[in-house]
Order: C-alpha cells, then sequence, then structure tokens
C-alpha cells in the first residue's frame, strides 16, 4: 500500500504542490487585507491546492501518455 501511494505521489510530483502552496498562500494573505481571515478559507486553500493539482498533474500524465511514450526523454 504504502508504495502504491509513493509512486502516486512521485506520479503528480506532490513536491511541485508544496513549491507552488507560498504562492496561493501570499495571495491569501493580499485578499485578506479586504475581507477577514477565516480558518475556513485557509482549510479550502490547502485543500483545493493538494486536490486540484494534484487530479489535474494526474489527468495530465493520463492524457499526454501516448505522447510521452514516443518521447525518449519521457519513454
Amino acid at each position: 500500500m504504502l508504495k502504491r501511494v509513493r509512486a502516486l505521489l512521485e506520479m503528480i510530483r506532490f513536491s511541485h504542490t508544496l513549491f507552488a502552496l507560498p504562492f496561493a498562500l501570499l495571495s491569501a494573505l493580499l485578499a485578506w487585507q479586504e475581507t477577514p481571515f477565516r480558518w475556513l478559507d485557509l482549510a479550502g486553500i490547502f485543500l483545493c491546492m493538494v486536490f486540484a493539482r494534484s487530479a489535474a498533474m494526474a489527468f495530465n500524465r493520463l492524457a499526454d501518455r501516448h505522447y510521452d511514450a514516443l518521447n525518449p526523454r519521457t519513454a
């Protein structure tokens, strides 16, 4: 089970999601200057960054699998 989870996280580059998270949080900080801070907003940002980005990366891997198989760099 752990091997499968690790393979999935490597496939979708979970580390890139962590790299993008500060940019989302900085955007939230700018938005919170105009509206009050809510914990639910912060939780939503974390969940969206993890799930939406991971789903998009997984879909991209699935959609491009035929092209990637032809490319020697990604085969």
